[in-house]
């Protein structure tokens, strides 16, 4: 298709929309990078792709006295080089959590829509837009309530002193709850107080909010949360 004005500007329109759409709801969740982001990243893609066909079809026009610019390559940069973005959203926080993969995830997938609507391929950009937002959005809410009824589980726990990880695993033995892994932080400069994450495998029919709320009924544990 010829790349006139108007061509150009719906596919950067669609590109922000898109891209915007995605981000809507990581802004939503205050995470690193929001609807702005996700803007930019589609948009620039788009406008990677409209460059690489711009210079093919002025290569083909002028004879070819232009140098060749293959536009798969060109696209092939870009997924390279989102991935330099998405690694600053991804993160280890204190408690062993890693977060900020949906994210990064989320900023890939932007590059990729905006990469198909540069190329002027609108059905698979806007298909693939509607499915990455029924995963974000729909299969979060169905993600929750599997991991919320699952009998694996991880547990924070932040002690007064290193001796009350005796009791806690006590109580756990009583509940006949199956200790998987224990990873054990002692106070120090950087960390200030005693604290564990516990990988438990609970018995049938036992709630996630028994198992914590047995932990926190000894007194030597400052807080307890599920990981």
């Amino acid at each position: 298709m010829e790349l006139n004005f108007i061509d150009l500007t719906v596919r950067l329109v669609a590109a922000m929309l898109c891209g915007g759409l995605i981000g809507i709801n990581r802004g939503r969740k205050n995470r690193a990078a929001g609807i702005r982001t996700h803007m930019i990243i589609c948009m620039g893609s788009a406008l990677t792709i409209i460059l690489g066909i711009y210079f093919s079809a002025m290569s083909a026009k002028w004879g070819g006295n232009l140098a060749q610019t293959d536009v798969s390559r060109l696209g092939a940069q870009v997924i390279n080089g989102i991935g330099f973005i998405g690694v600053g959203t991804i993160i280890i926080t204190g408690k062993q959590q890693v977060k900020g993969l949906t994210t990064a995830a989320g900023l890939w997938a932007s590059a990729c829509m905006g990469l198909a609507i540069g190329a002027g391929f609108y059905a698979a950009a806007i298909i693939g837009c509607l499915f990455i937002l029924l995963t974000v959005v729909a299969f979060s809410r169905l993600e929750h309530k599997m991991f919320a009824n699952s009998r694996y589980v991880n547990i924070y726990v932040e002690f007064e002193h290193m001796d009350c990880i005796s009791s806690v695993i006590g109580v756990l033995n009583e509940k006949a709850v199956t200790i998987r892994d224990v990873d054990i932080s002692k106070a120090s400069e950087e960390i200030s107080v005693d604290r564990a994450v516990f990988t438990l495998v609970l018995p049938k029919k036992m709630g996630h909010d028994e198992v914590i709320t047995a932990i926190a009924g000894q007194t030597c544990v400052r807080s307890v949360e599920e990981l």
